[in-house]
């Protein structure tokens, strides 16, 4: 990977982006972008558009969410230690023992999400799984009063652990999901901007807020971006290890290119088009199906404006919703070149429409 893009892809995903609380992950995203786009924008929540080549057509929105999973303080007791509740899908077997960044209104505070020793637990009983609410954070005080001037009810936690290479091109980070996205859809829009005369399709590279709570984001660009067609960028799950059936979730592998699914929100015109420039440009990726939805802000998308052409795209994504979240970069790549070969091949008078 180019060593500027790598850089940016780091600081992207080290920098938290919990969901409801996203302008700090936002900021960023737009100060790479700025030099390369014709203008960037943000909306009333912190959406955040970068356009390129305003003027052209069709109109292409190449889209991810910036949003991470979180917790919030949620209740201080008489002796500090802090309570707190789950922002987007969390396993509360995983917590136990991690340390975490409260995110606070004068910088960051580190905690540990408690653990009762093993010497401690009753070694004759099968432990029950915990709910958040049996969890808690200390951060080494004594005292409500103490914990109070360090944090408040409601500022947002997230672990601490950051972007890591793990071996060659598969890195780590606890936030893959789905920063790995906006990172394609502003890579997209630089590969675009170097093509010159070649681009007639209007860019807009976006990165939506609050995916994880609700696709809240997708449905307010959807609505006023009105893209001709949208490109949707997730993590999808990674089935090459060995506690998967694969008979049940498929078969897809890091390194073997992103997963282009059929079925359910994904267009079939889109589908095949970008199937067809993969083949023609010796671009690997791998198939997917969405049977009912795809769990992506594409199922946002495509109802807005009595229906927007939409694809949703995903890069695989090993141990989704944990803090060591797995990626192979060779399928960021891939999939940034295939969406830009996708967007220089258009007509500027195309359109997308199932035939019946």
């Amino acid at each position: 990977m180019r060593p500027e893009s790598l850089d940016f892809l780091t600081s992207l995903l080290n920098t938290p982006t919990p969901s409801g609380d996203e302008a700090r992950g936002q900021r960023l995203w737009l100060n790479y972008l700025q030099p390369l786009a014709d203008k960037v924008e943000t909306d009333t929540y912190g959406n955040a558009v970068a356009v390129l080549n305003p003027e052209g057509s069709p109109k292409i929105m190449v889209e991810g969410h910036a949003d991470e999973i979180a917790f919030q303080v949620q209740y201080i007791d008489d002796n500090g230690f802090i309570w707190f509740s789950g922002v987007g899908g969390h396993d509360p077997a995983l917590a136990s023992g991690q340390r975490v960044h409260i995110h606070t209104r004068h910088g960051d505070v580190l905690g540990v999400i408690g653990a009762l020793a093993i010497h401690m637990q009753d070694r004759g009983k099968k432990p029950d799984a915990p709910e958040l609410h049996d969890l808690f954070i200390d951060i080494g005080v004594s005292s409500r009063k103490e914990a109070e001037k360090r944090v408040a009810v409601g500022d947002f936690i997230t672990y601490t652990a950051g972007w890591q290479q793990l071996h060659g091109d598969i890195y780590i980070a606890r936030a893959c999901d789905n920063r790995i996205g906006t990172f394609v859809a502003a890579e997209v829009l630089r590969l675009c901007a170097k093509a010159g005369k070649k681009l007639k399709a209007c860019v807009v590279a976006a990165s939506a807020v609050g995916e994880e709570n609700g696709l809240y984001g997708a449905h307010m660009l959807g609505y006023s971006v009105r893209p001709d067609a949208a490109l949707v960028i997730d993590v999808g799950q990674a089935t090459d290890i060995p506690v998967t059936n694969k008979k049940r979730f498929g078969d897809t592998k890091l390194g073997g290119g992103p997963i282009l699914s059929r079925g359910s929100v994904n267009h079939p015109v889109l589908v095949k088009r970008l199937e067809e420039i993969a083949d023609r440009n010796k671009i690997a990726f791998q198939r997917g199906t969405d049977p009912r939805r795809s769990g992506t802000d594409a199922d946002a998308i495509f109802l807005q404006r009595g229906g927007i052409a939409t694809a949703a795209l995903g890069v695989p994504n090993r141990y989704m919703h944990t803090p060591v979240e797995a990626v192979h970069l060779k399928d960021l790549e891939n999939l940034a070149q295939l969406l830009t070969h996708f967007i220089l091949d258009l007509d500027p008078h195309e359109t997308f429409k199932v035939k019946v």
